[in-house]
């Protein structure tokens, strides 16, 4: 499998969405507060899973003692255990409506989506063949995984599939309260292999996912080849995620693209795909304050810098334990789907681009007044767009323009520049390594503006 070029549909889709949907929605509690990675470079890896924001994570923050979530599970939940969690859950689901998840995902403009199909807690949210060994009722009755694939593909968007081949907190591991005891944590029996490997290739036969999503490494006597090489016999164009290796050596098995999280910190070579909530979670906090979680300005940032220098975001969504999204995330997600409506075409399809000037990676400017500019380039008719971040200054619309750093050669003097979403032609003119833009009609609240450089 190595060198195996990544299918195009990848490079080209940018925007994925993430669903985190677990019984861990139902206490629906976590710190807010900084990423684990930052509250670990800040007060040690014990402090990062005790305080951890991420509420998937619960049933291992209750195992600790003294933690938040144990202090709060005492306080509102005591006496009750994680399997009543679960049972809520599970028993919630017949009231869910995945069509009214991939109508919204779809007028965002996702071009695929990847559901948690196990988390941690080892819930399948599919009726698996395969039943939990050590836990009656800990496999959804309704086919959530199906019944999201057909809502997901009848909007156009491609479904992939998460699971956490890494940890099982059924097969023990908690509580985990360092890196190396999360590694310690991944089941490597042989019956958590064969467990494993047969949950993977159910997924794989029933759903044909576009995306082998894992997390948390793999057991070291998992044969990842052979169920990559099944994997890629049933989906020829699926794609693999770097986390089936995660504290393996590398050579283990290939991977398609790796995956930042809550970062954007890009590899020197290679597809990559950051990933993040929208808030400080994956999973539903129900204390989380509208303040924590990004704006739509900040997302269009995001999802513009992420593309400019090549990679893929996987924008996570945490619904509530009976299946309804917020309304805060909502919000959000329409507030980006309503930008890219207009400048979708400076994102989609896309590539970085480079000019002489940035040294053959990814060019970015400011403008004369201090707002950043990223660039990406359309394959189908070369042309480039410059994506303003923050919105255009000043009221007096007719006379505004834009003054940007240009990072290569002059444009031909024939170049046609356009506003996106304002079709007619804009005056411009370029002078000292600069691109200035007379602008017309352009509303000073937007997130982002694009300028379409072509060539006439």
């Amino acid at each position: 499998m190595s060198g195996r070029v990544t299918p195009a549909w990848f490079d080209d889709a940018k925007l994925g969405i993430f669903v985190h949907w677990t019984a861990a929605a139902v206490p629906a509690y976590a710190p807010v507060g900084p990423s684990p990675f930052e509250i670990a470079a800040a007060e040690g890896e014990e402090a990062a899973f005790a305080k951890s924001p991420y509420v998937e994570w619960y049933q291992n923050a209750l195992a600790i003692d003294g933690s938040p979530v144990a202090e709060h599970h005492a306080e509102h939940f005591p006496g009750v255990g994680y399997e009543t969690f679960v049972a809520e859950f599970l028993a919630g689901h017949a009231g869910w409506d995945p069509v009214a998840w991939a109508d919204l995902f779809g007028d965002v403009g996702a071009r695929y989506v990847v559901f948690v199909t196990k988390h941690h807690d080892g819930v399948t949210l599919w009726p698996s063949d395969t039943p939990n060994p050590f836990r009656s009722g800990w496999s959804a009755g309704r086919d959530c995984v199906g019944d999201l694939a057909a809502a997901v593909r009848g909007r156009d968007m491609r479904f992939g599939t998460y699971y956490s081949g890494g940890l099982d907190w059924t097969f023990g591991g908690l509580p985990i309260t360092s890196t190396r005891s999360m590694f310690e944590a991944i089941p490597q029996s042989s019956d958590y292999v064969a467990y494993a490997d047969a949950h993977w290739r159910e997924l794989i036969d029933r759903y044909q996912p576009c995306v082998l999503w894992n997390d948390i490494g793999y057991p070291g006597a998992g044969d990842l080849d052979a169920l990559f090489d099944h994997y890629y016999g049933v989906v020829p164009d699926g794609i693999v995620n770097d986390r089936f290796i995660w504290g393996s050596p590398p050579e283990r098995a290939a991977v398609d693209f790796v995956t930042p999280e809550y970062s954007t910190t890009a590899p020197e070579s290679g597809r990559w795909e950051a990933t993040r909530g929208l808030g400080t979670s994956f999973g539903y906090n129900r204390l989380e304050p509208a303040s924590s979680y990004l704006s739509v300005d900040e997302l269009v940032a995001l999802l513009v810098d992420v593309t400019a220098r090549g990679g893929n975001l996987l924008l996570n969504v945490g619904p509530m334990g009976d299946g309804r999204i917020p309304w805060t995330q909502v919000e959000r997600l329409r507030g980006l789907g309503a930008w890219l409506d207009t400048n979708g075409s400076a994102v989609f399809d896309t590539r970085p681009w480079s000019s002489a000037t940035s040294g053959g990676g990814p060019a970015e400017s400011t403008t004369a007044d201090g707002r950043n500019v990223r660039f990406t380039w359309s394959p189908v008719d070369g042309a480039v767009n410059a994506v303003v971040l923050g919105a255009t200054p000043g009221s007096d619309v007719a006379a505004a323009t834009v003054s940007l750093d240009w990072p290569g050669p002059a444009p031909a003097p024939e170049a046609v520049v356009t506003r996106l979403g304002h079709g007619r032609p804009l005056a411009w003119h370029h002078g000292d390594g600069r691109l200035t833009v007379h602008l017309t009609d352009a509303p000073a609240d937007d997130p982002a503006i694009t300028l379409r450089i072509a060539t006439a």
